[in-house]
């Protein structure tokens, strides 16, 4: 290329000019030639040609937001689980049919490069997973915005069963690089941990506190381009990497200590190293409040630095910026920021607490007292001395403010205080992030409610206007358009493919669920996508499973709240009532029980509760009389990609939590959105979907969440409930026998125990109403004509659950901000 060759963005979208830019990179950017390239070698040529085509808009976008200084959503998330990027950029970039016939006149298969790519597991489950969903809907909406977190180097654990246990293995997704990301070293912001605070008078006699931390580290960003779909936006995902200011003593290596002379780099990048490490430990729970503040002060200093202009005048900073707090992990944020006013700027307290109070925003997605983050003051103070101070002043006023309102209610008082006295002294994340945000909002109609009632009710009767819902929602470019093409192209025959920018449009495919025609060519791509499916559980696992049984579907997080203890409940029932001849076989539909889960590594019962589900699939799948009806298939690793092939491919959808404990849900909306008909409690989104989609469409069992209240206040019995139901019993029964563990009677007691003591989340009180959901499921299942006008009708409701009208949500009722086309 000569200096005269236009950028490759400015000159037209063709195959001879695809081609010529992928030999290009593949020559010049990996040393290689086309006879003599790895398949890594054409993926990251590949890659890198896709992304030439998406900088001039990255660039242009970065330009004109300095230029216009329009106002900018931050997202403060410690996850963000992005998934593969090739697809997503080559949709976005509008590229896949030619990067296919370029490829394919190359001899080279875009399929198999796409399997190349390794995601980044920067993210655990929903959180980071609408996390990602939220920055593709605001570059498609226009929104100026900046994601900011953490590059884990091995981001979550990668999953593996050793005798049906899981064995957590680090995640090396970057071992052999990622084409899509830009450091920055240059860019590096210094962070202190530690050390002390002291009195200092400055050159204008004005006394001030001095943080003088004992170490410091290095944030180096990595910008990951956020290409919107049918615009010209790319903004910007600016992920923070620890790295030691002075990696390597010489001198100490040179005399023999050589462990020594690295320690600083060790400290350094063990906080960037391994996504939520293990916090079990004191030394854990202090790794996890380092990542928090390492990456929020980089955020932080990153904006007021490098992307304000010098001259901005930051009385101003509500006008330019929203700090999204997702969830408490970035709280620390605030009192962060007040030292970057106070301390470094001068600011007065007065002035800088009331430009704090206007640029923070909190969403909680939890209900659970135990989600709700408290770091013990001694940790804090020991970490983070001059925050702990301020969180300190903040409270005090607080309190002062509390005592003026409520006067003489000192419970109260002490209730709402930031500060908790018992069992240890330690600070509310929650309280301080209310306290501190001028919204506050849930995640789901009923979660919503719940925080304002329950489990926030005494902020949300001082501060109702604080108060706000934003259902979540789904980004139907990666869970519909590229994870379901054939779907996807029947959808967009029939309505056309406005329905991927404006997802309300499904509606008209209402009509359609009455088309026998329409509803046989549903059906045929839903059994294709079943058969994919089986393929990748093949391929992936070495699972064999049935293309054409029914496919239900269970994926989450391991947590006793999910209640994944009801479904293998459920699935043992089927099998001890088959056995016992209770059950006729010729009567049950095959079906596939799909699991997806990782439990924390400190997490003992989810991790034994893993084993049981994998030791009650061993003997199911190998059970010759059941001829391949039942079967178990649980997938080690399940991440975003198994996700785009399991979703499309699935009938039933598992959304079973005990009402009142979950946030929202997003699986829920992904199944959904692709065919499935959902088996839920009334809990979190699964209420909206309900609601949308038609009672006669959605499979409801299970206690309110009133109903649940009014149990665990009469006092729950989980015994008397093993008792009374035989079914339940006999399954409870199996299991203790040993007849899913060699007949040993100890090895899965304690989720036994669990059960039949405490049953926090009243599994057993819901089982009855649950088998008795199925046995609905089994019936409608049998009228495919029926099970398919349902399953198109879920399609055709399920517009709303877009994260583009979450994101929409979320700029009338909290951000203020607005959409800037980029036009060039």
């Amino acid at each position: 290329m000569n200096d005269m060759t236009p950028p490759v963005a400015a000159r037209e979208h063709t195959v001879e000019s695809f081609t010529r830019e992928f030999l290009r990179e593949l020559n010049f950017g990996r040393g290689v030639d086309l006879d003599r390239a790895s398949a890594n070698d054409k993926y990251m040529a590949l890659a890198r040609t896709v992304r030439h085509y998406l900088m001039t808009g990255w660039l242009e976008t970065l330009r004109n937001q300095y230029r216009d200084q329009a106002k900018v959503v931050a997202y403060l998330s410690a996850e963000f689980l992005l998934g593969r990027q090739l697809d997503n950029n080559l949709l976005t970039s509008n590229l896949e049919g030619i990067a296919r016939e370029s490829l394919d006149q190359l001899g080279i298969s875009l399929d198999d490069l796409r399997e190349v790519e390794i995601e980044p597991g920067l993210g655990n489950g929903g959180l980071g997973r609408l996390a990602a969903c939220f920055i593709d809907s605001l570059a498609t909406l226009d929104v100026p915005c900046i994601g900011y977190g953490i590059r884990y180097e091995y981001g979550i654990f990668k999953q593996a069963f050793v005798d049906g246990h899981q064995v957590e293995k680090p995640d090396t997704w970057l071992a052999l690089g990622s084409p899509w990301e830009f450091p920055h070293p240059e860019n590096a912001v210094t962070v202190g941990f530690g050390g002390h605070v002291e009195d200092v008078t400055d050159e204008d006699g004005v006394k001030r506190r001095d943080w003088v931390p004992a170490s410091v580290v290095n944030g180096v960003p990595y910008n990951y381009m956020v290409p919107g779909y049918g615009t010209n936006r790319v903004n910007t995902l600016r992920l923070w990497s620890a790295r030691a200011p002075k990696a390597f003593n010489l001198q100490v290596f040179n005399e023999g200590g050589y462990e020594e002379a690295v320690k600083n780099q060790t400290f350094a990048e063990n906080i960037s190293k391994v996504l939520y490490p293990e916090d079990s430990t004191p030394q854990g729970k202090e790794l996890r409040l380092q990542q928090q503040y390492f990456f929020v002060a980089c955020s932080i200093a990153d904006f007021l630095c490098n992307v304000l202009p010098q001259d901005f005048d930051l009385h101003r900073l509500p006008d330019r910026i929203t700090w999204q707090l997702n969830d408490t992990h970035p709280v620390i944020a605030v009192p962060e920021l007040m030292r970057q006013l106070v301390d470094l700027r001068g600011w007065t307290w007065e002035d800088a607490w009331g430009v704090t109070q206007k640029v923070f925003a909190y969403t909680c997605h939890t209900l659970l007292p135990e989600a709700l983050e408290v770091w013990p003051v001694d940790l804090l103070g020991k970490l983070l001395p001059r925050h702990l101070e301020i969180i300190y002043r903040i409270n005090e006023l607080f309190l002062e403010e509390l005592r003026d309102t409520y006067p003489g209610d000192e419970l109260k008082v002490r209730h709402m205080s930031i500060i908790a006295e018992h069992p240890v002294r330690a600070v509310r994340m929650a309280h301080l992030a209310t306290v501190a945000g001028f919204k506050v909002n849930g995640v789901a109609a009923l979660h919503s409610e719940l925080l304002r009632d329950k489990v926030l009710s005494d902020f949300a009767q001082l501060w109702p206007e604080k108060f706000t819902n934003v259902t979540n929602g789904v980004t139907p470019r990666r869970f519909v358009r590229i994870a379901n093409p054939s779907m996807s192209g029947l959808v967009t025959e029939a309505i056309g493919d406005g329905w991927i920018k404006d997802l309300s449009q499904l509606s008209r495919l209402e009509p359609l669920a009455e088309d026998a025609e329409f509803r046989r060519r549903f059906r045929d791509i839903k059994a294709a996508n079943k058969v994919e499916f089986a393929r990748v559980l093949k391929e992936r696992d070495g699972i064999e499973i049935a293309g054409d049984a029914m496919v239900d579907a269970m994926v989450k997080r391991l947590h006793e709240y999910k209640r994944q203890t009801l479904k293998l409940l459920h699935i043992v029932s089927l099998y001890q009532r088959i056995g016992s001849g209770a059950l006729p076989l010729e009567s049950v539909t095959p079906r596939t029980f799909v699991f997806g889960a990782k439990a924390a590594p400190g997490y003992a019962l989810a991790k034994q509760i893993i084993a049981l589900i994998n030791a009650v699939g061993s003997t199911i799948n190998a059970d010759a009389s059941l001829e391949g009806r039942l079967k178990v298939a649980f997938p080690a690793n399940y991440n975003v990609t198994l996700a785009e092939k399991l979703i499309p491919a699935a009938d039933l959808s598992e959304q079973i939590s005990l009402a009142g404990k979950e946030a929202s849900g997003t699986g829920n909306m992904k199944f959904a959105l692709n065919g499935a008909l959902t088996i839920g409690t009334d809990d979190g989104a699964n209420v909206e979907i309900r609601e949308l989609v038609g009672d006669e469409n959605f499979f409801l069992f299970g206690m309110s969440e009133p109903e649940v209240a009014d149990l665990e206040a009469s006092g729950y019995s989980p015994e008397a409930v093993y008792a009374s139901d035989p079914d339940l019993k006999a399954a409870i029964d199996l299991i203790s026998s040993g007849a899913f563990s060699g007949g040993d009677r100890t090895l899965h007691e304690p989720v036994i125990a669990a059960l039949l003591g405490e049953d926090r989340f009243m599994a057993l009180a819901d089982f009855r109403s649950y088998v008795d959901a199925q046995d609905r499921v089994e019936a409608y299942y049998g009228d495919f004509e029926a099970w398919s006008r349902s399953a198109i009708l879920n399609v055709a409701r399920s517009g709303f659950f877009s994260s583009d009208r979450s994101m929409v949500d979320y700029m009338d009722r909290i951000w203020g901000a607005k959409p800037v086309k980029q036009n060039f």
